[in-house]
């Protein structure tokens, strides 16, 4: 399936004549993949962690964030597939939009995938996403280090909503950040809070 396609659910929800959000028409990836964390404040607030796989970002919402701490399991719900332009798009999107509120670009970096089978065989990353159960290290500014992805619930057979747990792995020293205060927290694009960039950008 081409990026095009991937992208049908995310363009069908939103109108470019009225959001700044990227439409994800010139898509170019890097040789390594990306990731980004932007701190959204929507209806409610939450954080959005989107790993780059081929030539989107699959995207979850995590309404408490990502943390570095290896006790911290953090629910994470799958939302729509969005272009690689997104990983740089922070500003305010319009009220009465899909998702209005404000965006910053809280942390971004690359990633190695992990995943590997029992015997230890690397496997494609797509697929063990597929699969429910993938492991990656994070190379950002903020977060650093080891982590997985898990879907404990529903799943493209089943009826009830899909949720994973997004989860620091132990082992190491963690150099991380943690979790921020959304409200205090800056872009490590531009440096600014949310509040900043609803002032500026809205």
């Amino acid at each position: 399936m081409g990026g095009d396609e991937r992208l049908r659910e995310y363009r069908g929800k939103r109108d470019f004549a009225r959001t700044r959000e990227p439409s994800g028409h010139a898509a170019a990836g890097g040789p390594e993949p990306r990731f980004v964390v932007q701190i959204h404040d929507a209806r409610r607030m939450h954080f959005d962690f989107r790993l780059q796989v081929d030539d989107v970002l699959k995207s979850w919402s995590v309404p408490k964030g990502p943390s570095d701490d290896p006790h911290d399991k953090r629910l994470a719900v799958p939302t729509e597939d969005h272009p690689l332009e997104y990983e740089d798009f922070e500003g305010v999107i319009a009220k009465g939009e899909y998702g209005g509120g404000t965006v910053i670009v809280w942390d971004r970096g690359t990633y190695e995938p992990l995943s590997h089978d029992r015997k230890g065989r690397p496997v494609d990353f797509a697929a063990s996403l597929e699969h429910g159960h993938a492991t990656f290290r994070l190379h950002g500014s903020k977060l650093r280090g080891e982590y997985a992805l898990t879907r404990f619930r529903g799943g493209r057979d089943g009826g009830e909503e899909e949720a994973w747990l997004l989860v620091r792995k132990s082992g190491g020293r963690s150099k991380g950040h943690g979790t921020p205060d959304p409200r205090r927290a800056r872009s490590v694009r531009t440096g600014r809070t949310l509040a900043q960039v609803a002032a500026e950008d809205g």
